[in-house]
């Protein structure tokens, strides 16, 4: 059993933007991590089953890369280099909305009840606004703004062949984004690797 205080405080400064745009409740918000662990524990075996086999990558190599992704994440903030910094938006934005987009959310969401904090974390993540993020960083439609306050992208709506739109990404929403993703996977993962017979 793990001790999930360090990533929900994390996530502590977002509490009003976790109940107002995912509309988690209080208690949801308050313990994401803990509440999202205890969900994936509870699912039946045949849907724990379902997320081993999403991928003939097992969940215990995706975790690896998770934890080798938190140490580069935590040398790079000790290195006050622009080069570094823009090597981390890189390795962040690519692991937060391609890999595990790609590997795991849309997968963990089939299995998740409706109204689990785990299924509206995952149906944010997967929404209209980071996907469009998503595949305009996958498709190198993206720099950074000329203050650098954040990136600007370029993405079309889905399902349409309409121009390119250009839309402001600031680093506080991005940051936002980039926690809920790595909490949710990170709370998810553990709970199913160790879970495993």
């Amino acid at each position: 059993m793990h001790d999930w205080q360090h990533i929900d405080h994390q996530l502590h400064p977002w509490g009003t933007r976790l109940r107002d745009d995912l509309e988690l409740s209080a208690a949801q918000a308050g313990a994401l991590a803990s509440c999202i662990s205890g969900e994936v524990a509870s699912l039946v075996a045949s849907d724990q089953d379902r997320l081993r086999d999403v991928s003939p990558i097992p969940v215990s190599c995706r975790l690896d890369e998770l934890t080798a992704f938190q140490a580069w994440m935590d040398i790079a903030h000790g290195i006050p280099h622009p080069a570094v910094t823009r090597a981390q938006v890189i390795t962040q934005n690519y692991v937060c909305f391609v890999y595990l987009k790609e590997s795991w959310f849309e997968a963990l969401h089939q299995v998740m009840a409706a109204g689990t904090a785990t299924a509206l974390c995952c149906a944010f993540l997967l929404s209209a606004p980071l996907r469009r993020f998503r595949n305009a960083f996958a498709h190198g439609n993206w720099r950074y703004l000329q203050d650098f306050s954040g990136l600007e992208f370029w993405a079309r709506a889905k399902g349409t062949a309409s121009t390119e739109t250009r839309t402001e990404l600031l680093q506080l929403e991005l940051d936002f984004w980039q926690t809920l993703s790595r909490c949710t996977a990170y709370a998810s993962m553990l709970t199913l690797a160790e879970t495993t017979a």
